[in-house]
């Protein structure tokens, strides 16, 4: 999921201004959070449990090894807020910790989906007594929500977990990161999931798996313009294609049209022309080495407290300190 900066627009209005700008573009592109409407996202839950994506396991697994050392040294209270975090079990692993030993503790959860904010604060139903605040909002308006509700001696803890940062290029992973900072106060806390570069075969089989449950989540974006902007996409039309751009050092997602056509998109008052062959691209997911992970996230401010990788499936979760 990607995060960006907020605009005065919302809702319908900012899915139909997204779609005629990224579809005007030479290189067609639709924003990677449109990709999490309610069904969507729950596509994206099943994603995250099929063999091929080991992301998730892989980071549950770090996770549960070094969640005390991950909230260490923090005293009560604290808010752990968690931006986009889908169902909420990886929160949990980082909660347990934590609420054993810290009397004061609260979360606030950041999503663009009301689905995934739904199904995270069931999910944390588990902790009697646990305060949960949902925040339906980009990344850097809800962080911004949360930090300007902290009271004079609150410590944050941001989980930015799922590798959710490769949606960014590096530049703007630089600015985002730098963006998060400046909500935070010296001595707060950044956790961060990011996967690592492994092997093409790989790392395209995590994006374009053999069911094509990747296939019908990067597809439903173009069935959601259909249901809330009323274009006349044939999904049969395109197809999902997943290539590794080793150059960038990412993962691209695109919906290729199999033949030339011209779709017509009334909510975003737009007709567009396709050349067979010709592709929108939907989502980047960008893979780094460990010292990278590091590197992008002193340039926002933050300071490398440890780290952990997972060997096998080559992910790595970093808790840094706002410096």
């Amino acid at each position: 999921m990607e995060p960006t900066s907020g605009t005065a627009l919302t809702g319908r209005d900012r899915l139909a201004e997204d779609v005629r700008r990224g579809l005007g573009r030479r290189q067609k592109q639709l924003q990677p959070r449109h990709l999490y409407d309610a069904l969507g996202s729950q596509l994206f839950e099943a994603i995250c449990e099929l063999p091929e994506y080991r992301i998730t396991r892989a980071e549950r697994r770090l996770l549960a090894a070094h969640a005390a050392a991950i909230g260490g040294g923090l005293a009560s209270p604290v808010t752990l807020v968690e931006l986009g975090g889908g169902n909420g079990e990886k929160l949990v692993l980082l909660i347990e910790p934590l609420v054993r030993r810290l009397p004061d503790l609260r979360v606030a959860l950041v999503d663009v989906s009301a689905t995934a904010l739904d199904l995270a604060t069931r999910t944390l139903g588990r902790f009697p007594g646990l305060g949960v605040t949902g925040h339906q909002a980009t990344y850097e308006d809800g962080l911004r929500r949360v930090a300007h509700g902290r009271s004079g001696d609150d410590t944050m803890m941001v989980a930015f977990l799922g590798s959710n940062i490769g949606n960014l290029d590096p530049s703007a992973a630089r600015t985002f990161l730098g963006t998060l900072r400046s909500a935070l106060r010296a001595g707060d806390r950044l956790v961060l999931g990011a996967d690592l570069v492994k092997p093409e075969a790989e790392l395209v089989l995590a994006y374009d798996d053999p069911l094509g449950v990747t296939a019908a989540f990067n597809k439903n974006l173009l069935g959601r313009l259909n249901r809330e902007l009323g274009a006349n996409f044939d999904l049969d039309q395109f197809a999902h294609r997943a290539v590794w751009n080793a150059t960038a050092s990412r993962v691209e997602m695109h919906l290729e049209s199999l033949c030339a056509q011209t779709v017509s998109i009334p909510g975003a008052d737009c007709r567009v022309r396709f050349a067979q062959g010709e592709s929108i691209w939907t989502e980047s997911s960008y893979k780094y080495e460990t010292e990278e992970i590091a590197a992008l996230a002193a340039a926002g401010g933050f300071t490398r407290r440890d780290q952990w990788v997972e060997p096998e499936s080559r992910f790595a979760v970093t808790a840094f300190d706002a410096t």
